[in-house]
């Protein structure tokens, strides 16, 4: 694939495909997480669905690396400058242990006043404790698997990345239920299990993707002056990833302000809405692997001048989504009875996963707009706005939604349709900033080229 002349809506497709079907496999597996923290007990599935606003700094952290490395070096490739690339790509390695670092302390510290914070009862906690410091102590493989494939990404190949997932999704069935009720000589482990197993497969998952890299003709020509940490290329990489990793981090407080509003009717209202987002993640898995794909096509293309180019990714991606998630929202509502009871078999579950799955069908066609302007403007080295985005969406937007519905006395149902109502307002929002900034800045720029 040539990033900067081949057909855009083939690109796109070409791109999209690999990621989105890698992404369905990477939220497969935790939905397998999710079916058997439910065969443990309700609490423990709450747990597990608690875990998502802390686990979520780990994602934040990994999308934040695989952000800068993409765009740093998808840029660089567009200007064709190789020494750029491999000093990029070095250098988003040496910065993803670093970070990994900082992440590991604070996951560990901090997730138990997180819980706390939640509404979380003692039995919750303690479960949610053990498999989150599980996590946390092996996230330095989820930051260098991205890392790592930041410079396949930016070369366009997502299919690396999606057969590392799929693997790691059936490594993920065999070792559940293995680790979680015991087998011979391994002792049940219950939740502390779905932790083990996230961590063995994330080793894996680092083996595989280190070994492609290593096959890499560009990596091929390394010699030892790029071995070296350079502070340039390093306080590039922290700009670039940082605001999109706090803003992000942003949906933290956004899914801690829902569980908290939630649990103020029922732990079993927590688990039914944890339960129902993961089918929420199942449709949202093509707006990702779209977005995935314009960041790579994007990035090469400003770094080569192709305005034209980019604005016609952008539109082009936002079509195919919001077509995507209109149809997405009504095979949701149509089986938002049926879902839920594949996680639970308590009915107070089921009712509450039910009715959230029927509130979330609308807002689903409004997503694309937020995921690919974030990804226009990652691409283009702006994260500054994209982290904008992030924080009026994942921490003004729930906090104004959390006290009227407060003021309000709204009901679980009445509390998510607000939700919808903003979610939109943002959306649209978004929508008319960037085809301003396209008008106002790309066509400007082509312009003075």
């Amino acid at each position: 694939m040539d990033l900067l002349k081949d057909n855009i809506p083939k690109l796109v497709k070409k791109l999209a495909i690999p990621a989105s079907v890698g992404t369905l496999f990477q939220t497969l597996y935790n939905i397998v997480d999710t079916f058997y923290a439910g065969k443990i007990s309700p609490e423990a599935l709450s747990a597990l669905s608690k875990s998502f606003p802390i686990y979520f700094v780990i994602i934040a952290t990994c999308i934040g690396v695989t952000v800068a490395g993409t765009s740093l070096i998808g840029n660089s490739i567009g200007e064709n400058n190789k020494k750029k690339v491999l000093n990029f790509f070095t250098n988003t390695i040496y910065f993803g242990v670093f970070i990994s670092i900082v992440i590991t302390f604070l996951g560990l510290t901090l997730s138990e006043n997180v819980y706390k914070l939640m509404g979380s009862t003692n039995t919750v906690t303690v479960l949610g404790l053990k498999y989150t410091n599980i996590i946390f102590s092996g996230s330095i493989l989820f930051i260098l698997v991205v890392a790592l494939n930041s410079l396949l990404h930016a070369e366009g190949d997502t299919k690396t990345y999606r057969n590392v997932l799929i693997f790691s999704f059936f490594l993920n069935i065999i070792l559940n239920p293995i680790l979680i009720f015991g087998f011979l000589f391994i002792p049940p482990l219950g939740i502390t299990g779905i932790g083990i197993a996230t961590i063995i497969a994330q080793f894996i998952s680092f083996l595989i993707i280190l070994y492609k890299v290593l096959q890499n003709k560009r990596v091929k020509t390394y010699t030892k002056e790029y071995l070296y940490p350079k502070i340039k290329f390093l306080i590039a990489i922290f700009f670039q990833s940082m605001p999109i990793t706090i803003a992000i981090c942003g949906y933290s407080i956004a899914s801690a302000i829902i569980f908290k509003y939630v649990g103020m009717t029922s732990e079993y209202a927590t688990a039914g809405y944890g339960a129902a987002t993961r089918i929420e993640q199942v449709v949202l898995l093509p707006i990702l692997g779209i977005n995935t794909a314009i960041i790579s096509i994007i990035a090469q293309n400003y770094g080569a001048k192709n305005f034209s180019r980019i604005k016609e990714t952008y539109f082009t991606a936002i079509k195919y989504s919001f077509f995507i998630m209109v149809a997405s929202g009504i095979l949701i509502f149509l089986t938002s009875a049926v879902i839920p009871k594949f996680f639970s078999d308590d009915l107070q579950v089921i009712e509450y996963g039910k009715r959230y799955l029927k509130i979330s069908a609308f807002v689903l066609p409004a997503y694309p707009f937020f995921f690919l302007t974030n990804g226009f403007f990652m691409a283009l080295k702006k994260s500054e706005n994209a982290m904008i985005n992030n924080i009026a969406r994942n921490i003004v937007v729930p906090i104004i939604v959390f006290y009227l519905a407060d003021y309000l006395s709204a009901d679980y149902d009445s509390f998510f349709w607000l939700w919808v109502i903003f979610q939109w307002s943002v959306s649209i929002i978004l929508l008319i900033i960037v085809n301003y900034y396209i008008k106002n800045k790309l066509e400007k720029s082509r312009a003075i080229v």
